[in-house]
């Protein structure tokens, strides 16, 4: 593969996963096979260390770091585990390591998590943001605009599923705009939040195998960490465009709802003769 000065390079990278088997809910893990997949496509080795309780390794040595979700109960392992490494994670954003955080890894790279009822837990600190637990769920499809110097505008579509409520502090910038949804908090009418190149969000789905171009974004940001620019050869992304259009098109059949579940009933989707909405 050549970089942009035509020069061949053997491009690899390098992976830090957080919490593998105690923070992973909601097939998050599809994102992980999102990136290697779109990086063997394309000739761009990976290589993955799964970081578990306990492991306090140099995150600063990591380009992309994926940080998923998991309920409460983890959350409390996770919360104090994270305390012996939030000095490297907050040094590894700050070095401008790309992060990718879904909802409980969102949540706890703030500052604080207060659960609807339950002890307060610590964050890390490196999104300007807390967020405390609400007595509704938001469980429903979600489609977000957001922007980017590299791609301009472009939708993030996924599937929310947190009583969460996220409040952003000036250090940090929303991810986008709800379109469909409930973003944050339901009320500010944002989702997620960046800094540097550090992604928070809600959304699950997993969220980068039906956003491709969202996936080639964090690619190319961490690749640029260690070999500056890389332009990455196009993909067939023909399945992909379909499944983001079917995940748009459903955020705006359920725009408005609480709950995509208790808005179609059961009985009314698996009748034949079913005259519920059309999706």
């Amino acid at each position: 593969m050549a970089n942009e000065q035509g020069k061949d390079t053997r491009l690899v990278l390098r992976i830090g996963h957080l919490y593998p088997q105690l923070m992973s809910v909601a097939a998050d893990r599809g994102n992980l096979f999102a990136i290697v997949k779109r990086c063997k496509w394309r000739g761009i080795k990976t290589a993955i260390d799964q970081i578990f309780v306990k492991q306090t390794p140099d995150f600063t040595q990591y380009d992309l770091i994926l940080f998923h979700g998991g309920a409460d109960r983890e959350m409390e392992v996770a919360s104090r585990d994270l305390q012996a490494k939030a000095a490297s994670l907050r040094e590894a954003a700050e070095s401008n390591t790309v992060f990718l955080a879904v909802c409980a890894g969102y949540q706890l790279l703030g500052h604080s998590y207060k659960p609807f009822e339950g002890p307060e837990l610590k964050g890390v600190g490196i999104l300007d943001l807390h967020t405390e637990g609400g007595s509704t769920r938001f469980m429903t499809h979600i489609a977000i605009e957001c922007e980017f110097p590299e791609c301009g505008k472009q939708v993030l579509v996924g599937y929310e599923n947190h009583s969460g409520r996220t409040y952003l502090g000036p250090g940090a910038q929303p991810l986008g705009r709800v379109l469909a949804g409930w973003g944050n908090n339901g009320k500010d009418g944002y989702e997620g939040a960046v800094y540097k190149n550090v992604f928070g969000t809600y959304l699950h789905g997993p969220v980068l195998p039906k956003n491709p171009w969202f996936t080639d974004l964090l690619i190319t940001r961490a690749l640029a960490r260690r070999y500056g620019h890389v332009e990455l050869p196009p993909l067939d992304d023909s399945t992909e465009q379909a499944a983001h259009a079917a995940a748009f098109k459903l955020a705006m059949a359920f725009k408005g709802t609480v709950s995509a579940i208790d808005a179609t009933p059961w009985r009314e989707r698996l009748s034949p003769g079913s005259t519920s909405r059309s999706l």
